[in-house]
């Protein structure tokens, strides 16, 4: 098996990236498979995501799309086969800066995965595509934002990615998503609150909201501030937590710690 060498110079004198050094490889072969295994990174804490940027920048289509479709049985969570349907989901962010019709249904059938991996594959597929037409993204992502649990974490968590987030318009367009995705929280049943699935759109919710008052707070924390009123009003434990846990993120006590200790007091 071809080990990956060293980032080396290229001819233009300039030092390639893991990811160019990937790529390089990965158009030298004729069936991939076998080297996406062996360094995949599973099992393992931590896929190599450098090379999953790669694999999704330079295979073949037909290929992307049956890697792809490996489901939880062909490819179980935290196995190095994972890696394929990791890198083929990836990939399909590809396709759809190419206007492949079929890749943004696929990535909203994804999102509903089981599997964590192939979820967060489904964000950065997304993002991709936001980095071309962030406006097609958002408009995409505010009807996401009204579906299933799963697909409402897929929503906020493709958006809210500061590089996408780069003016106040783009954060405006993100809080409309992240108070659809969250309006449900405080009227799910209990037991809508013991799935995998709402769980992972609590967990989501937790974070994404300071993502976006941090990329613009003049726009941002209002929308926080009517966050926290709506817990303190309802008394519903989940909004208090997504609440409590964006207020605790660096990002936004470096932004303004006083602010963020007056809305934690308020949230008790």
């Amino acid at each position: 098996m071809a080990a990956l060498q060293p980032p080396r110079a290229s001819a233009s004198g300039l030092q390639m990236t893991r990811v160019d050094a990937y790529k390089e490889m990965l158009g030298t072969l004729d069936d991939p498979e076998p080297y996406l295994l062996e360094h995949s990174g599973l099992p393992g804490p931590r896929g190599n995501i450098e090379l999953a940027q790669a694999a999704a920048d330079v295979r073949p289509a037909s290929e992307l799309r049956r890697w792809a479709e490996l489901d939880a049985r062909a490819a179980p969570t935290g196995g190095p086969e994972e890696f394929l349907s990791f890198c083929g989901v990836v990939g399909l962010g590809r396709l759809l800066t190419e206007r492949d019709p079929h890749a943004l249904p696929a990535l909203q059938r994804h999102a509903r995965d089981p599997r964590w991996r192939v979820r967060e594959a489904v964000a950065m597929a997304l993002q991709r595509w936001g980095r071309q037409d962030f406006d097609a993204l958002a408009a995409a992502m505010a009807e996401w934002a009204n579906g299933s649990w799963l697909e409402r974490r897929a929503a906020a968590a493709a958006l809210c990615e500061p590089v996408l987030l780069t003016d106040g318009r783009r954060v405006r367009v993100t809080l409309d998503v992240l108070e659809a995705a969250t309006e449900p929280i405080a009227t799910a049943e209990a037991a809508e609150r013991r799935s995998d699935e709402y769980k992972a759109l609590r967990k989501g919710l937790g974070y994404c909201w300071s993502v976006a008052v941090a990329a613009a707070p003049e726009t941002g924390r209002p929308a926080l501030e009517s966050l926290v009123e709506r817990a303190v009003n309802t008394g519903d434990g989940d909004l208090r937590w997504i609440a409590r846990q964006n207020l605790r993120k660096h990002r936004l006590a470096r932004m303004d710690p006083d602010w963020v200790d007056e809305l934690l007091a308020r949230l008790g």
